[in-house]
């Protein structure tokens, strides 16, 4: 179990990682000994989690020709290139070149939905930051692991390339929620307010996401 000290958190949080790893956020003036008791208490909801982690489909970890993938929110195959496109793989309205094609194509079709998703997402940030009137001075696509954005308080929202295979509605989403960090630098009611004004329909996102997480890792 990880402990990970926040100065910004007002209360202990228990969360199960995409590895399975849980880990308690310690509050300001919070202390290791009472975050172990935290997840002590809490221990029943923590096996919950891993039971239904467990039971969710999980992609595979290399990519073949055949494999299905998602891609804007839609399950997609990798398939060959046919009538003379020898060496490419298609995958929805995609073409990729491909070096060996019968190898694992997990990395190159990755770093063909990263470069997808920095040309795509940054415009998107700027859209709805002018939307609401709220300054971003900087925007990064990232690969991170076990979050889908952040946002600092030097206004600059990082975002994960993954972004990419989710819909619209959810991409839209989870932008929408880095940019109301800009007016609630938390995950106060107040803030959750700020998102549901901006997006009505976040709670539908927020399921797409927990039903199709461990297919996006």
């Amino acid at each position: 179990m990880a402990l990970v000290r926040n100065r910004r958190a007002r209360r202990y949080v228990l969360r199960l990682r995409p590895d399975g790893a849980a880990r308690v956020t310690i509050p300001r003036g919070g202390s290791a000994t009472e975050a172990r008791r935290f997840a002590e208490r809490n221990k029943e909801w923590l096996e919950r989690q891993l039971q239904r982690m467990a039971a969710r489909p999980s992609r595979p970890k290399e990519w073949w020709i055949g494999t299905e993938i998602l891609f804007r929110g839609e399950p997609v195959k990798l398939e060959a290139g046919v009538n003379g496109e020898s060496g490419m793989i298609r995958f929805g309205s995609e073409m990729v070149k491909a070096t060996n094609p019968a190898a694992d194509l997990r990395p190159t079709i990755e770093r063909h939905l990263w470069r997808l998703a920095a040309n795509e997402l940054p415009p998107k940030v700027l859209e709805y930051a002018a939307l609401h009137q709220l300054p971003v001075r900087r925007i990064t696509v990232r690969n991170q692991r076990s979050r889908w954005g952040s946002c600092s308080r030097r206004g600059t929202i990082s975002l994960n390339w993954r972004l990419i295979q989710t819909p619209a509605f959810v991409r839209d989403y989870l932008v929408v929620h880095e940019i109301m960090h800009l007016k609630e630098m938390n995950h106060s009611s107040r803030f959750w307010r700020e998102v549901e004004r901006a997006c009505p329909d976040y709670e539908a996102a927020e399921q797409w996401l927990k039903r199709h997480s461990s297919l996006l890792r």
